[in-house]
């Protein structure tokens, strides 16, 4: 069946064939694909190998579109796509193209897109950003280095969530302690294991 497939739709292609044969032909085939869908599924049936994997019946255009539901049910081969009345099908079953407004295609959207956009920004080329960060950062710390110090509070700064109402708000450990503890979860899960 497969040959006799691949045999005519070789044979649809030739110009020298009247519009009568090319409608005959690809009658033909449509009848073929659906035995060797019938063989196929009796395979599988059967507990063959799946070969109607792959979605083969798709159809597409002569600008390289899919045709939504091209596939299902009577297909059109080769020069029989270009028949009369059968081009007009596919033309309506074409997607319409919708009415762009100035401004909102594609292209006009890549315009707008510059490096600003992805974060390459001027401002840090010259450095005013980078340098008012840097005096954030600093202010940042010293703020916090005062805090510690002092155990007052800053009016620019907002306490730790956590506070329960005891006046004694997060401490937050130092990268020594965090080590220690780590070192501890890594000794117990292991001790877990061995006992």
């Amino acid at each position: 069946v497969v040959k006799e497939i691949s045999r005519k739709v070789s044979k649809i292609q030739d110009t020298a064939l009247s519009d009568f044969q090319v409608r005959d032909l690809n009658d033909e085939l449509n009848r073929l694909f659906r035995e060797k869908w019938a063989w196929e599924s009796q395979i599988r049936r059967l507990g063959g190998p799946n070969y109607m994997r792959g979605g083969g019946a798709r159809v597409f255009d002569d600008d390289g579109r899919e045709i939504p539901g091209g596939g299902k049910g009577y297909r059109y081969f080769g020069r029989a796509r270009e028949l009369p009345g059968v081009k007009e099908l596919f033309e309506a079953a074409k997607p319409k193209a919708k009415e762009e407004k100035a401004g909102e295609t594609r292209a006009d959207l890549r315009r707008l897109v510059d490096a600003s956009y992805y974060g390459y920004g001027l401002d840090e080329e010259d450095g005013t950003l980078l340098a008012y960060e840097a005096g954030k950062e600093a202010e940042a710390f010293d703020n916090l280095l005062l805090q510690s110090e002092e155990d007052g509070e800053d009016r620019e700064w907002e306490p730790l969530p956590g506070d329960a109402g005891d006046g004694v708000g997060w401490s937050l450990p130092t990268s020594e302690e965090v080590q220690e503890e780590l070192v501890d979860r890594r000794r117990r899960r292991l001790l877990d294991k061995l006992g």
